[in-house]
């Protein structure tokens, strides 16, 4: 593969996995890559995402791997029998709790990690034939692509989606179960130890897998090493503030810590024609402010926390109240019933929304979170499973908005949230703020692209 790029531009694929919570920052990267001047990029993902390469102006490829993929509202999307039990399985199990919710991913995760890895291998084999690109960033939980450019000794950065503990370091650490906890959920020890010891058999597993792989695939080539650490060797974007409170994090590669990989947030992004209006009469033209209620397109099936969401907030004089609600907007809506002070939607243009929004109720998603960090919005978050929790005790610590327990939820702890966050007239003073998390400390997704283009602009 050829490395050297001279004065000529970059030529750079981006390759995400066919999940809209991952292709959409990957792709605002690949946009802000391009728009450098200095780069030619493709933007990889399954054919359903084509639609928003083209949005942002990316030329794009298609490349399917896996059965397993979210378009943007789980439950809608066409999933094979198997995965589609798996969805149902998890989110069964988000209602049980942390521990089980955590527990039922790390026993899916044998089933859906390593997807189909000798196609994927076939199709980068030939986009790279195709292509010749002088490097790819690749979405760290792409672990069949990252697999395949391991074999083929490709150069390429990591994209880390999630919280930075996504980045393994030392004994102990194990991909899926949280370095630390939000004060609101107290991890039964026994089911802790439960899964760590199921996510150490996943690494054990999963590395032997890996190294076979390349034993068979690529005789020439060394083993991987440990296969929940493999990322790139010269650097990663993390979708995240560099906060001074994260775990220990690998000395090498160079971590870019972009803040969010997203656009839209600072009213850049227009609303969709109608919404103004939506807004207005929801709000009584200003009366009223807004607290935009929304779990992800997974976790939107847990219709049963959004409606005691909803009644919580409702609570409180003065609040309306917008709920994303997927597949479950009839459920919702039949359960709330009519209230000119509620809104329930399958989806909505969120970041455009942030700017007419004063508090956001979410899942602890990291895009949720850098968003609202981003667009200076409070949130009260309720961690359900994968990074979540992290991602929650850092909202915490940063004093960013406060955290509850989903599966120990009442309208009246929503309704005492809400009410800490937002004073009389908005937010509390200092509520949302601290130097470590302060909105529009980070770069984004231009500062990811010129410090991508820096670091990998040579040969490592």
């Amino acid at each position: 593969m050829d490395v050297t790029t001279g004065s000529r531009r970059q030529r750079i694929v981006v390759i995400s996995p066919p999940f809209a919570s991952h292709a959409r920052p990957l792709a605002t990267v690949a946009a802000a890559l391009g728009a450098t001047g200095s780069a030619e990029v493709s933007f990889a993902c399954a054919p359903e995402f084509e639609g928003l390469a083209d949005s942002l102006g990316v030329p794009f490829r298609p490349l399917v791997f896996g059965d397993n993929a979210n378009t943007g509202i789980a439950e809608r999307t066409r999933q094979d029998r198997a995965g589609a039990a798996r969805l149902a399985e998890f989110l069964a199990a988000t209602a049980e709790g942390a521990l089980p919710a955590l527990l039922t991913q790390v026993r899916h995760r044998r089933a859906d990690m390593l997807s189909a890895p000798e196609a994927v291998l076939g199709a980068i084999r030939a986009l790279d034939e195709r292509l010749r690109p002088d490097w790819y960033l690749v979405d760290q939980l792409a672990y069949s692509v990252t697999l395949a450019l391991h074999c083929l000794g490709a150069r390429w950065a990591t994209f880390c989606p999630g919280h930075p503990s996504y980045l393994l370091d030392g004994p102990g650490r194990w991909f899926g179960v949280p370095p630390y906890w939000p004060e609101a959920i107290t991890p039964d020890p026994v089911r802790l130890r439960e899964l760590r010891e199921t996510a150490a058999e996943n690494d054990v597993l999963f590395t032997r897998l890996f190294a076979e792989f390349t034993a068979e695939h690529a005789p020439g080539r060394p083993a991987p090493g440990r296969a929940f650490a493999l990322t790139s060797s010269e650097a990663v974007v993390l979708n995240y503030p560099e906060l001074p409170w994260l775990p220990a994090l690998p000395s090498r590669p160079v971590k870019i810590f972009a803040g969010h990989c997203t656009s839209g947030t600072d009213g850049t992004e227009a609303l969709p024609p109608g919404w103004l209006d939506r807004i207005a009469g929801l709000t009584g033209g200003g009366r009223r402010r807004l607290v935009l209620v929304s779990f992800g397109t997974f976790l939107s099936a847990r219709d049963d926390v959004l409606v005691t969401v909803a009644r919580g907030v409702l609570r409180s004089p003065g609040l309306a109240v917008l709920v994303v609600a997927g597949d479950r907007v009839a459920a919702v809506r039949a359960a709330l019933g009519p209230d000119e002070r509620v809104l329930v939607e399958d989806h909505v243009p969120q970041r455009a929304l942030l700017r007419h929004t004063s508090l956001v109720v979410h899942h602890g998603g990291n895009n949720s979170f850098t968003e609202c960090l981003a667009a200076g919005v409070p949130a009260v978050v309720l961690p359900f499973s994968s990074d979540q929790f992290a991602i929650a005790h850092d909202v915490e610590r940063g004093a960013a908005g406060r955290v509850l327990d989903p599966a120990a939820l009442t309208p009246q702890r929503v309704q005492q949230a809400v009410a800490s966050l937002l004073g009389p007239a908005g937010p509390v003073p200092g509520a949302d703020q601290h130097p470590a998390v302060a909105p529009g400390a980070s770069g984004g997704p231009a500062f990811a692209a010129a410090r991508l283009l820096q670091v990998m602009g040579s040969p490592g």
